[in-house]
């Protein structure tokens, strides 16, 4: 248990005890006894249900109700940990109940898992706790009966949900964001990739999610505990080094605090609490990497904050504060008169205390109820409705993410997850727009950055733009408080000279996005002439129009004989993959296969496999375990890598087998008399073996670019075994790369490498089936 969750909970005293619960028609009938750690406050809510014979349709009777069918549904069911599963439920409800919610979204929170991991239907949910709780329910459900192709779809398309849930009601997320935090707090029990996956999503999407809510209670412990899983080393030497520094550091605040508390007081602020407090671990590191400094050289590990009755005294604090300390210049910020787009408001000043620089922060109780529960404190958002609704500036960016789906590709899951991180950063600089609207934009935005952030329909007839009043290059960096007016033309289109100084993935995303959908036609002329070329134009058009080419395309996961030729034309598809699987569908048509001598071989290569003795793991050279004995080869088809799930095919003519993975289309036809199951040897991780994989990247055609892209792959280690690049005058070029990988996250992490980079367009592995 963290810090964070050992604090939250005394101020919750848990008890254990054993509550029977009597019969329900709707579920199971029987009796059921149970002994786990309840609240004391949801205690007393499941024994006054119990009491009131459910006759009562209170609030809290709601909530009792939640509680009877989260236990019934969840009984027998078990977490990592070997705990009861109904714990996490409880510790979700909580969370909840500690940054204020309603009774539906603590119901919600009670209920959260049972239509995904129970027998449960929504409509269930609906008929025993009304709409708004079964809104709530299905908008942090994943998708469930869908087969996604990898983890990454998944993850756009459940997020995807998720955002469009919370347009018609916010409250979704504060559930989500509870259920994270205890999730994170139980991660030990987890596997290695399991660990590094939902700690990295966590502070990726979570993090910055509940802090663009001001929801800073969860904010800080996600951050911990993404730290302290994903950099174990460091957030274990910077907690022993704060730990060894702690009796001097609280020597020295309580030396400051108790000064500036005379002075407060000599001032006529009677009506005032005073506290210090340490920065939060992810905090300091976050700093100590930003600035490249070690700890010994971070001074302001720990912070005053003063919390008064209004604004008036807000300011007059302030005064104080200058007055005792002497204040550090630029370290100023008011976010009273100019608050945060998540609607934090305080008084920001770092000045120099006891010899160190320490910050301080000045609000009304108020103020710091939101800067601690976010929009959970808002009356406003207590009782649901869509964010759509209101004009608050805090929900820009949930209509911008909304708007990027409706618009966007449903095939382009990673620039979705990029699009999302990048929304979902705290911005940097503030400029305003003609109408005196403040807009956020990450540091170093430009003109098309800003118009892109408006509307996608701005940006893309943007062709000028004044700066305070003054024409100005659209590359311009945008300044703290600048006044910025866009200037279109309908007959204005994004250039793609726009990738070279734009900063948001947002902006970059939409670029790129107009550019495949003005030349789709140029593509498909291009899918097409590679095609003619090596088949010929004899009966060319009727074998486009053929059945056979639509099985091909469908074959691919794409719709139709056009999306397959743009495809190619594009480079996510090799002449080689259409050719064969055309080839492939023309002999499914013309030839019947024979089962029997199929059978006969499978089971031929079956008992001699069987036959040889199996090596143990620690002993087995081979990266691949099922297959000890047998020649093998693994499939160009679609070159699958460790962390990909594999499968086994017998291969006619005595060829051995071949590896592929399991959701390869080649697999398909193949009986599974021929299948054989094989796995990733875990042990031979040490063997360093390298897998080649082909990448397709589309670029702007300058000078050194594919030094560039080949030095970056070098600073990671990654060796590039055969790199060619084909270039046409006045369209981008396109390099073709053959890489050699260690597994699918290494896989991952360099496309995403590759494409921040300003020059790459697309990327796209291929030899994907």
């Amino acid at each position: 248990m963290s810090e964070a969750t050992a604090n939250s909970k005394e101020k919750n005293e848990i008890k254990v005890s054993t509550i029977i619960l009597p019969e329900n028609k709707n579920y199971e009938s029987e009796s059921l006894k149970y002994e786990i750690n309840i609240p004391n406050w949801l205690l007393e809510i499941i024994e006054n249900y119990e009491v009131s014979n459910k006759k009562n349709d209170s609030n809290q009777d709601l909530i009792g109700k939640a509680f009877k069918l989260a236990y019934e549904a969840h009984n027998g069911q078990l977490r990592a940990s070997g705990e009861p599963y109904i714990i996490h439920p409880i510790a979700v409800a909580d969370l909840l109940k500690e940054i204020g919610a309603s009774s539906s979204v603590i119901a919600a929170g009670l209920l959260h898992d049972v239509v995904e991991d129970t027998g449960i239907a929504l409509s269930e949910i609906e008929v025993n706790f009304g709409l708004e709780v079964k809104v709530l329910v299905e908008g942090v459900t994943k998708l469930g009966g869908i087969h996604f192709n990898n983890r990454t779809e998944a993850q756009a398309e459940n997020l995807r949900k998720m955002f469009l849930a919370m347009a018609s009601d916010i409250r979704v997320v504060l559930v989500k964001l509870a259920d994270r935090l205890h999730n994170m707090r139980t991660i030990q029990w987890l596997n290695e990739e399991r660990k590094e996956r939902i700690a990295r999503e966590t502070r990726e999407i979570y993090a910055p999610l509940a802090n663009r809510l001001g929801i800073n209670r969860f904010k800080w412990e996600l951050e911990d505990l993404a730290f302290k899983f994903l950099e174990p080393e460091e957030y274990k030497n910077l907690k022993d080094q704060i730990a060894v520094k702690r009796s001097d550091r609280e020597k020295r605040l309580n030396v400051t605090l108790n000064l500036m508390k005379e002075n407060l007081v000599s001032s006529g602020l009677g009506n005032f609490e005073i506290t210090g407090r340490p920065k939060h671990l992810y905090g300091i590191w976050s700093k100590m990497e930003r600035q490249q400094k070690q700890f010994g050289e971070i001074y302001d590990v720990a912070a005053l904050r003063i919390i008064v009755s209004n604004s008036d005294s807000c300011y007059k604090a302030l005064a104080v504060v200058h007055d005792t300390f002497r204040p550090i210049p630029g370290r100023f910020k008011d976010y009273i008169g100019l608050p945060k787009p998540n609607g934090y408001q305080s008084l920001h000043t770092s000045v120099i205390g006891r010899h160190r620089p320490i910050e301080v922060q000045i609000r009304t109780s108020s103020m710091h109820q939101i800067a601690e529960f976010g929009i959970a404190a808002h009356w406003q958002y207590k009782e649901g409705g869509s964010p759509a609704s209101s004009n608050a500036e805090r929900f820009n960016w949930l209509r911008q993410l909304v708007e990027w789906q409706q618009e966007g590709n449903e095939k382009d899951h990673n620039d979705y997850l990029a699009s999302i991180k990048e929304d979902l950063f705290d911005e940097e600089v503030f400029v305003i727009t003609p109408k005196g609207d403040v807009v956020g934009l990450r540091k170093g935005s430009t003109a098309i950055d800003f118009a892109y952030r408006i509307h996608s329909e701005i940006g893309n007839h943007c062709n000028g733009i004044r700066i305070n009043e003054k024409l100005s290059p659209l590359s311009t960096s945008l300044q703290n408080g600048d006044f910025i007016e866009i200037l279109t033309n309908n007959n204005s289109t994004p250039s793609l000279d726009w990738l070279n100084f734009v900063v948001t993935p947002t902006a970059k995303n939409r670029i790129r996005q107009w550019y495949k959908k003005s030349h789709r036609d140029e593509t498909i002329k291009r899918g097409k002439d590679l095609l003619e070329k090596e088949i010929g134009r004899n009966g060319f058009e009727s074998l486009i129009s053929s059945d056979a080419m639509k099985k091909v395309a469908h074959r691919c996961n794409l719709k139709s004989t056009e999306d397959l030729l743009a495809s190619l034309g594009f480079g996510g598809l090799t002449l080689h993959q259409v050719l064969n699987r055309l080839r492939e569908e023309i002999k499914i048509q013309t030839e019947e296969i024979k089962n029997e001598s199929n059978e006969e071989l499978a089971k031929s290569l079956i008992n001699k496999n069987n036959s040889i003795a199996t090596k143990s793991n620690a002993t087995n050279k081979s990266p691949i375990t099922g297959v000890e004995g047998l020649d093998y080869r693994i499939g160009k088809c679609c070159s699958p890598l460790p962390g990909e799930e594999i499968i086994g095919t017998v291969s006619l003519g005595n060829h051995g087998i071949t590896i592929h993975r399991r959701d390869c289309e080649n697999v398909i036809p193949i009986p599974i008399e021929r299948r054989l199951p094989v796995a990733w040897n875990q042990e031979n991780k040490i063997l360093d073996n390298k897998f080649p994989i082909q990448l397709r990247i589309e670029v702007i055609d300058r000078v050194g670019v594919l030094k560039d892209i080949l030095m970056r792959l070098s600073d990671k280690g990654i060796n590039v075994s055969d790199a060619n690049v084909k270039t046409a005058f006045g369209k981008p070029a396109i390099i073709n790369l053959c890489v050699g990988l260690e597994s699918y996250s290494q896989l991952h992490k360099t496309i995403d490498q590759i494409k921040s980079m300003a020059d790459v367009l697309d990327i796209a592995r291929v030899g994907i089936s």
